[in-house]
């Protein structure tokens, strides 16, 4: 047997993707919630649009999301019916303190929670759960700057305890920032927002602003891993890093520069400081040449070194290719001919998840976990069941790479959780037609559906695959 008896099967999910409920039981504003549908139809080029407050006569996907605030019972019964052994959701922060500074915590969002872990633990689902996922509240973004501002740490790390203390006994497994590396690429101002709740100023160092916000982040991990462990020794409290594996495109030997400069600011920084506990030698330099200075206090090093997480998450979805370009004398992205890619673009690479696997093992030498794994596609509403063969494919062929990995390579793995179970609101474009799946809901982009839940044909055969433990992928 490849995979352990313990193994954790099951899928993952974000609040403010599928909660819905936005005003519902004393809930604030949160980031997500000011973010409009996507411009363009389909078009994964084109990201939602971020309002500063919310607007009439605009749709916002995630005010509604599934309903799963009303239907979470439906729902967790629908994922014990294919076995699941753990299910991955966040805590929305909004729910919890509305406004982020609030005093005292929220009665009613405490007892949201309380009842869906109850409702999980009644059929042996483990949660694991994510503390911030894209969830910031509103009112930190406006009245603080989000992560720019240290006041923020804190308020984080309030938010982190008040939920560690409530589900002690319930929730084993946190992670404390989700896909924290998202944010890597300054001129991608959606993750900025999303990640962090940073709106860059015009002419402003984007990279200063960066790894300032970065640094704040770090201490609000290592001081929520520190508070945690105090709390219930036996959490485990791991990061999440969002992992595209990157190939130099050729064995041009500045190819393979291009690739190990890409890895290193934009996957493995992430990773060294939650794991080795400091910053590495290459970010140091790297701010030394462009005059960039992160300002830190008195003993931050020493929490980063106390900090340090349990074990690694990551998502993975594709792969990527890069090379060196000698005339911007930096790397540049080109593309893979060897793959093939997603109704969306996405470069579908089984074998770099394996790949994926082996690189973070070796380098951390930490339990892995791979908490988010899938792919989006379109299906349109039948009254027949939906034949979702090619998702069946992709899952069986990425399955099939990771018990190589742990079988032929060694990797300790604690388990695979699908993105995302059911179909839910797509973060980055709002729409619910990008399907991920196995249970369809009856939705389209513009809001309209009736929220019916029908199994696919791939919710019997993951069921199947959790049956035997990952011995069993045919179709």
């Amino acid at each position: 047997m490849s995979f352990p008896k313990e193994f954790l099967w099951g899928g993952a999910v974000a609040a403010h993707q599928l909660e819905g409920g936005w005003q519902d039981g004393g809930k604030g504003l949160s980031v997500a919630d000011v973010m409009t549908v996507a411009e363009g139809d389909n078009d994964a080029t084109k990201q939602r649009k971020i309002t500063e407050s919310v607007l009439p006569d605009h749709y916002y996907p995630n005010h509604e999301a599934i309903d799963f605030y009303h239907h979470y019972k439906e729902d967790i019964a629908l994922l014990a019916k294919m076995g699941f052994k753990a299910f991955r959701t966040s805590i929305a922060w909004t729910r919890i303190f509305p406004n982020g500074d609030d005093e005292q915590p929220n009665e009613e969002g405490l007892k949201f929670y309380d009842d869906l872990f109850d409702e999980m633990l009644k059929y042996n689902m483990e949660p694991v759960v994510t503390l911030c996922h894209f969830e910031l509240p509103l009112n930190l973004v406006k009245k603080y700057g989000g992560f720019r501002n240290r006041k923020v740490v804190d308020m984080f790390v309030k938010f982190a305890v008040t939920c560690f203390k409530r589900y002690e006994n319930k929730v084993k497994y946190w992670i404390t920032f989700n896909e924290i590396n998202n944010q890597a690429d300054v001129n991608f101002e959606f993750t900025a927002f999303t990640n962090s709740g940073v709106l860059y100023k015009e002419g402003e160092n984007r990279y200063q602003t960066l790894y300032q916000v970065t640094h704040h982040e770090f201490l609000a991990s290592a001081k929520a891993v520190i508070e945690g462990h105090k709390i219930n020794p036996d959490f485990q409290i791991g990061c999440m890093l969002a992992v595209n594996p990157i190939y130099p495109e050729t064995c041009n030997p500045m190819n393979q520069i291009a690739q190990v400069k890409e890895l290193d600011t934009r996957l493995f920084f992430y990773g060294d400081v939650h794991c080795r506990g400091h910053y590495p030698a290459y970010i140091l330099k790297l701010w030394e040449k462009e005059g960039i200075e992160v300002k830190m206090e008195d003993g931050d090093l020493e929490i980063l070194d106390k900090g340090k997480v349990d074990y690694i998450s990551f998502s993975y979805y594709q792969s990527l290719v890069t090379k060196w370009d000698e005339t911007a004398k930096k790397p540049v992205r080109t593309k893979n001919s060897y793959v093939k890619a997603s109704d969306w673009g996405w470069q579908i690479d089984p074998v770099g998840l394996r790949y994926t696997l082996n690189i973070l093992s070796e380098r951390y030498e930490l339990p892995l976990f791979i908490v988010e794994n899938g792919i989006g596609l379109h299906e349109p509403m039948t009254t027949e069941e939906i034949q979702d063969d090619s998702r069946i494919a992709y899952f069986a062929e990425h399955i099939a790479q990771v018990k190589k990995a742990v079988e032929d390579d060694g990797v300790a793995l604690m388990g695979y959780l699908t993105w995302g179970p059911i179909d839910i609101v797509s973060a980055g474009t709002g729409e619910m037609e990008k399907r991920y799946g196995f249970i369809y809901v009856d939705k389209d982009n513009k809001g309209n559906g009736n929220l019916t839940r029908r199994p696919k044909k791939s919710f019997y055969w993951y069921k199947k695959v959790i049956a035997s433990n990952g011995e069993d992928l045919a179709n």
